[in-house]
């Protein structure tokens, strides 16, 4: 019989089987030497300028996931192995899916070998392993409680958790190690889930208090249609369209992924760079500075149900020596997180025939911080998100 710890991790299975594979088509890409000019978000957010600022150095990002696989050649040299504690460092280098290891090259990979070029590729990754579905009996039983590896990462000098996971059934004993690594000044981020298709359930740990909640966009802004959306989204990243290890055998990547997952892991990547360039700011600043100058056409205060204070634009921290983080210790979600009412939806963005809201869909221009049309000609126009040029046909935008 299963113990409480293990049918709590069992039943986060379906994070991952959630979160994981939503793919269009899935189609093994031509080869890992091409993979890195389908990471179309790296261009997009114009990451060769950024890394002339920040690439991630000095800072380490927890991956809690399905294991990272350290071989890979884009994370040879990535992965700080010998950092996790030993009681709880069962599978975390034997990635059962190729999901774990996609998320930590998102991150931090160096595109060696031709293999995935991380946004914060001078970051380093502490692997994690948890129970998630896929897993035999034996594996679910051996693997580490969520509560105890967050409470551990909390203990050590990581500075970010990445949770490209979701379950949701409510623990509150995950709820008191999230609020416990928030109070040792760690930044958190989770997918709000692949679901909204269908039931667009409440999610966790993407729900709990100081975590922040991510929803995925496409080239063009736009939320996929698949990605959950309600009061848990705080932040939007690329998530639509992306690359993926295959399988557990890493012998190529997939092509045309969607997920949560793959914009949590960029969101995290994206405080890394930050966090590199000011590494005497807290958590909270770091996390302000992204909602500050996230992507929006509506006010900060009335977050969207679909990309909550916006899309992430770390560029623009980065090239703004003058940026003011606010104070170190006022959580930026601090009152969205003890208010009962979900988020207002803005009234400028307009719902897709999927059920996604495009934070392009507006003719109104704006300034600030806010996203920025250019148009050229009569059938097309180009997004700005804080220097990333995402291109919209208007005869193919849905109404």
């Amino acid at each position: 019989m299963l113990s409480a710890s293990t049918r709590r991790l069992t039943a986060a299975c379906a994070a991952l089987g959630a979160l994981m594979a939503l793919p269009v088509g899935l189609a093994p890409s031509a080869a890992a030497a091409d993979v890195q000019s389908q990471q179309w978000y790296l261009s997009a957010m114009k990451a060769d300028e950024m890394w002339k600022t920040s690439t991630g150095k000095g800072v380490k990002v927890a991956v809690v996931d399905s294991g990272v696989n350290p071989s890979t050649p884009s994370l040879q040299g990535q992965v700080l192995v010998d950092e996790v504690p030993k009681s709880l460092a069962y599978g975390a280098t034997q990635d059962i899916s190729g999901h774990g290891t996609t998320m930590a090259e998102e991150i931090a990979g160096s595109g060696h070998g031709g293999g995935m070029k991380g946004l914060a590729p001078e970051a380093k990754i502490v692997p994690y392993r948890i129970g998630l579905r896929g897993m035999s009996l034996s594996q679910a039983n051996k693997a580490p409680d969520v509560a105890k590896v967050i409470r551990a990462i909390a203990d050590s000098d990581v500075k970010i958790i990445n949770m490209s996971f979701a379950d949701d059934i409510y623990y509150d004993d995950v709820q008191a190690a999230i609020k416990y690594a928030a109070s040792k000044d760690k930044l958190m981020f989770a997918g709000s889930g692949n679901d909204a298709e269908t039931t667009n359930k409440k999610m966790y740990p993407a729900s709990y208090p100081h975590v922040v909640g991510v929803s995925a966009i496409d080239k063009t802004g736009t939320v996929g249609k698949f990605s959950n959306h309600g009061a848990a989204v705080d932040l939007a990243a690329p998530g639509v369209n992306v690359p993926a290890w295959c399988n557990e055998s890493f012998r190529s990547y997939c092509s045309h992924v969607n997920g949560t997952s793959d914009a949590t892991a960029i969101a995290s990547a994206a405080a890394a760079l930050i966090w590199s360039a000011h590494p005497d700011w807290t958590a909270n600043q770091v996390l302000r500075s992204l909602i500050d100058t996230a992507g929006r056409q509506w006010p900060k205060d009335t977050p969207s149900n679909y990309l909550g204070y916006g899309v992430i634009r770390p560029r623009k921290v980065l090239e703004n020596s003058h940026y003011k983080p606010g104070s170190a210790n006022v959580d930026p979600l601090a009152v969205e997180d003890g208010a009962d009412k979900p988020k207002t939806t803005p009234s400028a963005p307009a719902k897709s025939s999927g059920g996604a809201t495009s934070a392009a869909d507006t003719s109104a221009k704006s300034s600030g911080n806010n996203l920025t049309w250019v148009v050229v000609g009569a059938a097309a126009a180009l997004v700005v998100i804080g220097g990333a040029v995402f291109a919209v046909i208007r005869s193919r935008r849905r109404a």
